[in-house]
């Protein structure tokens, strides 16, 4: 037997039980495994006889705790090269309003640069409290993660979007290389 344990936020609780406890039977029912939430703790305990099962609950609960709904986070299940990343923001901010530039950076106006970033990547973005919490294949997520820190680090949207434009196009060069 395999168990592992998720802190979770107090908000993202409900999330996770869902109404009546549908999401979290959902869960155990897609992973095959079993979940127990201590809503007073903020802990969900994971168990399963197969390990690889609770590795992949444990990503689910990580991507709905940092900001994905249920069903954003179960296409971690939909194929073994997706894959969930966090990008803690906190290292790179050492005040409220500095945590509140980056973020709004990442999110553009009206959503618009995380939107361009998913768009041109094809992973999916997060931003919730310190974090950035992205899902993707490897390379999606590689090339998103490079995105957000050049965001970080300050560097025009522009700049930021023909990087991304450019690995879209390797990308699909790539491809048809790949069958031709």
């Amino acid at each position: 037997m395999t168990i592992q344990e998720e802190k979770i936020t107090q908000s993202r609780i409900a999330v996770i039980i869902g109404k009546g406890g549908r999401t979290k039977r959902q869960i155990e029912k897609k992973t095959n495994t079993k979940l127990e939430v201590d809503s007073e703790e903020g802990i969900v305990t994971i168990e399963s006889e197969d390990p690889i099962a609770v590795l992949k609950t444990a990503d689910i609960v990580r991507a709905i705790n940092r900001g994905f709904s249920p069903q954003r986070a179960f296409t971690l299940l939909e194929d073994e090269d997706i894959i969930l990343d966090i990008v803690n923001l906190g290292t790179s901010a050492n005040t409220p309003k500095q945590m509140e530039r980056i973020r709004g950076r990442i999110i553009g106006k009206a959503g618009k640069s995380r939107e361009q970033i998913e768009h041109l990547t094809g992973a999916e973005l997060s931003v919730s409290g310190k974090t950035v919490a992205i899902i993707g294949e490897f390379d999606q997520v590689k090339t998103a993660k490079t995105a957000i820190e050049m965001l970080i680090e300050g560097l025009p949207h522009e700049s930021v979007f023909s990087y991304l434009d450019r690995k879209k196009k390797e990308a699909k060069a790539n491809i048809l290389e790949y069958y031709y």
